[in-house]
């Protein structure tokens, strides 16, 4: 598949509306909430962004994902978009996404275009409400990722997210100290995708299973 038809059955699929949060909790650990229940409950949250790169490779399309380094806070060590938290000088969360990505792997601030948006998702442990970004790169970059916050940049083909073993389970630490059994998670190269970015991978799949 190449770009353009990607872009094609992109809006296509996506004329049906989003699958929103009962794609989400596919992929949610057991017990988790919906956003929609956690913001009322949580209004006071903070807004971030993430992007979600899609380019042309090997005759299908694949995209970017990062590992972050391992450190002692709640996302240390967690596969993820590259993205981050809303600045007060961003004039829009596209933008947050765009700086993100630039100061994360190095993109170009202006690089790519915008396809969509995909359904908001609250994280609870950090209070972020992220604003997933789909971009779309007609070119080739060189991605280099930030010492500080990138320990790998990760590429994968978006259509492993179809694939019968994609979806596994095991045994996580939620919170220190706090086991929870048959977590599910995206295998993608032999890494463990779970949590919010499992989440967005979810309605990004099913997105795809209408192409």
């Amino acid at each position: 598949m190449n770009l353009e038809e990607f872009i094609s059955k992109f809006h296509s699929a996506k004329e049906y509306g989003l699958p929103g949060e009962e794609a989400h909790q596919l992929l949610a650990p057991v017990n988790r909430l919906m956003t929609s229940t956690l913001l009322q409950r949580k209004p006071n949250y903070r807004l971030s962004a993430v992007g979600i790169l899609c380019y042309e490779k090997n005759n299908s399309i694949h995209c970017i994902l990062i590992q972050r380094p391992k450190y002692e806070g709640v996302h240390g060590n967690q596969i993820s978009f590259p993205g981050g938290k809303m600045d007060h000088s961003d004039e829009t969360y596209e933008y947050t996404a765009r700086r993100e990505c630039f100061e994360e792997i190095n993109l170009p601030i202006n690089a790519g275009i915008k396809i969509a948006d995909l359904s908001d998702i609250y994280i609870p442990v950090s209070n972020f409400l992220v604003k997933p970004v789909v971009f779309t790169l007609h070119q080739e970059y060189v991605f280099t990722p930030d010492k500080r916050e990138v320990d790998e940049i990760l590429s994968f083909d978006l259509f492993r997210l179809l694939e019968n073993d994609v979806i596994q389970s095991k045994k996580m630490e939620l919170k220190k100290g706090t086991n929870q059994i048959n977590v599910p998670y995206f295998n993608i190269n032999e890494k463990v995708v779970w949590g919010a970015t499992a989440m967005i991978l979810s309605e990004l799949r099913s997105l795809l299973q209408r192409f």
